[in-house]
């Protein structure tokens, strides 16, 4: 046992944010830290999800014994199905964790199979050669846990993200105590958060929006409207408890929204006040100066529903003159186009929007900043350290913020990326040899539609059901279309039995832009995301073919 030797292996979300996963390896057992995905850039077209490539686990699926999940995001949780397709391992995590990784597995199709094990913080389990305890730590999600995991060699920490909270709002305070016994009894590698590493300071707590929402429901004299994570449960408990207070009834809206409210408040990690909620449908007919909405889609995806809210197009909700829409979340990196237009179309409304930074804050990051990952460091003041989650200058931020540590020196920290291995044995810690990783691209959330390579992806899409464009002229000032939209299509159908079937697609899409309002078919991204979707469901449905549809948008 003493020429064995503890790997850790990275196979996503080092040295980018998102896809996070991780594996350690000690003699022939391996266990998985988390399995995450992350979204596309815009240039991937027709891709809806990005997972890591799983390529090394299945090579060495006899030494795989469990997936271990920290919480339950979707860069930490939303790769699972995919793994498990593959891989019918144990998985591991808390009720509320597990509850989301249920929803997802039951989209694929995977759920009757998966061995769901529900663990809570305090407990411990045994996977061959390494012992976890699962310590309670804070973050923007309820139920998150931090690992403990005893080697032979020693006890690895895994934070998972993070912030310290000293006044959450379930008062399930970070377990600061735990990572104190285990800095005095000593830890030999600490795999710690380093997304907020840019950031002094401390991360306010999750209460620190509470002034913020108390003066907006305080002079809101029409309709509020909250747009935040879904996920976000300590907010929701907020407004909740807010709307209760003021009088206000309380509607979901969104899918997501719907899920995890619902799964929440099952678990008992949401309290709803008897008689708060509303019906969706009775939004417009309730009295404006009582209601309170909380809509999903906060970063303007197209089809969601604070974006469908924000050009008249929702069931349910229609903003008026005087509403206040609370843009309650942090602007992902790449989404501020999309965003900007959602908030223009909110305006045009008539409707207030309440947005960026203020003070006091109407959101709060999850994650720790610089003194609380200094006091991570201080507390565990371990042998070996490995900043995770982030980009390499975060990853690179991280380490020289490590360096103050006494007898932790620049050669005991070690910068990772995904696919950079780390190896420690009785001798010490050095970079290990690299194993292959990369991105899987996923098509329309079928685990079949799987490919590895966009060129590849696109070409068999290609070969096999061709390309539809669609080509529509919009003016743009008033918002309405220019003659009838033109088709252009190879690969897909023969040319003389296809002009039937081109000429009902031209009028699919035609009716696609008479059924959309004004500023819908002003919003390049919206209209082009109505275009394929009913333009994907027609020729599926009188095909049973999907050809790669790549609508062009003409402003004139």
């Amino acid at each position: 046992m003493s020429d064995q030797k503890l790997q850790v292996i990275p196979l996503g979300g080092l040295g980018e944010f998102g896809m996070n996963c991780m594996a350690l390896r000690y003699g022939d057992d391996m266990i998985v830290i988390d399995a995450g995905m992350m979204f596309p850039d815009t240039e991937l077209l027709g891709v809806d999800i990005v997972t890591p490539d799983f390529s090394f686990l299945l090579e060495n699926r006899h030494q795989v014994r469990a997936v271990i999940l920290t919480h339950g995001h979707e860069d930490h949780i939303g790769a699972v199905p995919f793994l498990l397709a593959d891989l019918n391992l144990p998985i591991y995590g808390t009720a509320f964790t597990l509850a989301l990784v249920e929803r997802r597995l039951e989209e694929h199709d995977l759920l009757q199979e998966a061995e769901l094990n529900r663990i809570k913080p305090g407990d411990k389990i045994t996977i061959g050669p390494f012992s976890i305890e699962f310590i309670h730590v804070t973050h923007s999600i309820v139920s998150c846990v931090a690992l403990a995991i005893t080697t032979p060699l020693g006890v690895v920490i895994h934070t998972g993200d993070f912030k310290v909270d000293p006044t959450p709002t379930d008062n399930l305070l970070f377990d600061l105590h735990t990572f104190a016994e285990y800095g005095k009894c000593g830890v030999l590698l600490l795999l710690s958060d380093s997304t907020n590493v840019d950031r002094p300071g401390y991360t306010p707590s999750e209460r620190a929006v509470l002034p913020k929402f108390e003066e907006i429901f305080n002079r809101a004299e029409r309709r509020l409207i909250f747009a935040c994570f879904s996920s976000s449960i300590h907010r929701l408990q907020q407004i909740l408890d807010l709307s209760a207070e003021m009088g206000r009834k309380v509607a979901f809206l969104g899918r997501s929204m719907l899920s995890c409210t619902e799964i929440a408040h099952s678990l008992g990690l949401l309290r709803i006040p008897d008689n708060l909620l509303l019906r969706p449908q009775d939004i417009m007919s309730a009295p404006p100066h009582k209601v309170c909405c909380v809509v999903s889609g906060t970063q303007g995806e197209p089809m969601s529903a604070m974006s469908r809210v924000a050009v008249d197009n929702h069931k349910s909700l229609r903003l008026e003159k005087g509403d206040v829409v609370v843009h309650s979340a942090r602007i992902i990196p790449g989404n501020e186009k999309p965003i900007g237009r959602m908030f223009n179309h909110i305006a045009r409304r008539g409707a207030e929007v309440v947005a960026g930074t203020t003070s006091p804050p109407m959101h709060v990051s999850g994650h720790g900043s610089q003194e609380e990952l200094k006091l991570i460091l201080n507390l565990l003041r371990p042998r070996y350290f490995v900043p995770i989650h982030g980009e390499y200058s975060q990853l690179s931020k991280h380490a020289k913020l490590a360096s103050h540590l006494r007898g932790l020196g620049l050669e005991d920290t070690f910068v990772l990326e995904a696919g950079q291995t780390l190896e420690i044995d009785h001798h010490g810690a050095r970079f290990g040899q690299k194993v292959p990783v990369g991105r899987v691209c996923i098509d329309s959330g079928s685990i079949d539609e799987v490919v590895e390579d966009m060129v590849i992806r696109d070409r068999r899409h290609l070969s096999e059901d061709g390309f539809v464009i669609p080509i529509i002229a919009i003016n743009k000032n008033l918002g309405l279309p220019e003659g009838l939209p033109e088709i252009v299509s190879r690969g897909f159908v023969a040319l003389d039995e296809g002009n039937e079937l081109l000429a009902s697609a031209r009028k699919v899409v035609a009716r696609t832009l008479e059924s959309s309002s004004p500023e819908e078919r002003a919003d390049v991204g919206v209209i082009q995301e109505k275009i394929r979707q009913d333009l994907k469901r027609f020729l599926n449905r009188e095909t049973s073919r999907r050809p790669l549809i790549v609508p062009v948008i003409l402003e004139v």
